[in-house]
């Protein structure tokens, strides 16, 4: 399932190509993987199964509820069972989501040309949140932004 997530989010940034379905898919076996298991932690499906359950429910925005009930359900496993990067993250997913400003900085839009993070909940105290949870400052995170998906001045 990741392999097509991430294979269609890399067509997408050269190519005009998108299909919504997938994570519709994607989101539908998560939710039978949750409901059959609980929250795939580290011990029960290793890191990279672990990590890539995060992944698929970071992508499920068409789904935002499910998205807060995996939230909550990475919050209360136990120590090293989950990335707390993951759980920063997703919970920025759902603030997005739900219309709140950000609390890590890791969610961003396209504007004139730049990454922009989104609305961010108490700005001034950003870096403090992110070094909580072992992430760099949020100068380092919009860095990584140019890097990973460099500003096409064509689009």
């Amino acid at each position: 399932m990741v392999d097509i997530d991430q294979d269609m989010r890399e067509r997408s940034q050269t190519e005009d190509y998108w299909d919504e379905t997938i994570d519709a898919k994607h989101t539908e076996r998560m939710k039978e993987i949750v409901s059959e298991i609980g929250w795939p932690t580290v011990s029960k499906v290793g890191l990279e199964g672990a990590s890539n359950a995060w992944l698929l429910v970071q992508h499920a925005d068409h789904d935002v509820d499910f998205q807060e009930h995996c939230l909550g359900l990475m919050k209360g496993a136990p120590t090293g069972e989950v990335d707390i990067t993951d759980v920063a993250y997703l919970t920025d997913r759902v603030c997005v989501n739900r219309g709140r400003g950000q609390v890590y900085g890791t969610q961003f839009t396209q504007e004139g040309g730049k990454h922009i993070p989104r609305t961010i909940e108490d700005e001034a105290n950003i870096d403090a949140r992110r070094a909580e949870v072992g992430m760099g400052p949020l100068s380092e995170q919009i860095a990584m932004m140019y890097q990973k998906y460099p500003m096409n001045e064509e689009k």
